[in-house]
């Protein structure tokens, strides 16, 4: 396995209005053939809703969905009854199984949200559909990584129906934060929220992302004040 590297000007970009969104991987009319996936990492879409507007319901099935809100506030109803609103500082997941119908709306009607949108390829396959979300104590991730998304149930993270998992970490300038690969034949995206910082002679600014086969651990200088997110899967 190679490593790639996807600047963040790279990435497929829309534009309507109301949604403004740009996709590190192949998603809806983006298509590029090289960046399809890495691992069972499907997509990472980065996407801006304007107040009162958002995702009217529409379906999807086997498929492990994760959203990050960055800034603002989402809006989720499903078919399973579930309603809910997610904020930073939350991490939600949706393991869309044999199927389920949902919608995603800024929950301000009048300030943007930014979050991530994750689709994770599963491991089994025509599961029940669920629901988890999560409020993580963003203190615990300063200096270090913390797990937010795990395929081990009792980790105290949101279960994942995949041997992926999902880690934050904030750290201040000229710090030095250790990760330890948990898939030794899979590899680790590394994906910049903010700030800038240094991975194996690689610097990543805001927004650019760096997938690496998976090492004995990988150490992450900081450049500045910033926040990175790692997923780190099988192949």
């Amino acid at each position: 396995m190679d490593a790639v590297y996807h600047a963040q000007e790279t990435r497929g970009k829309v534009d309507f209005g109301w949604l403004r969104s740009r996709h590190t991987f192949s998603f809806s009319s983006y298509y590029e053939p090289s960046r399809v996936q890495f691992g069972k990492l499907r997509v990472l879409n980065d996407d801006i809703v304007i107040g009162g507007k958002g995702f009217p319901p529409h379906p999807h099935d086997n498929m492990e969905i994760v959203s990050i809100p960055l800034s603002g506030s989402l809006e989720h109803k499903d078919s399973e009854g579930n309603s809910s609103i997610i904020r930073s500082g939350e991490v939600q997941i949706m393991s869309a199984g044999t199927g389920i119908v949902h919608s995603e709306y800024n929950a301000s009607p009048t300030e943007p949200v930014n979050f991530l949108q994750i689709w994770i390829l599963p491991d089994k396959m025509g599961i029940a559909p669920r629901y988890e979300q999560k409020k993580f104590n963003m203190e615990e991730r300063d200096g270090k990584f913390q797990t937010v998304v795990s395929p081990e149930k009792e980790s105290g993270a949101v279960w994942i129906n995949q041997n992926v998992t999902f880690s934050l970490a904030h750290g201040k300038k000229e710090l030095n934060i250790p990760y330890i690969p948990k898939n030794e034949s899979g590899g680790v995206y590394f994906f910049l929220i903010s700030g800038s910082v240094e991975i194996g002679g690689k610097k990543l600014n805001a927004r650019d992302g760096l997938g690496l086969p998976a090492l004995p651990r990988f150490d992450v200088r900081f450049l500045e004040e910033s926040e990175i997110l790692a997923i780190d899967t099988p192949f």
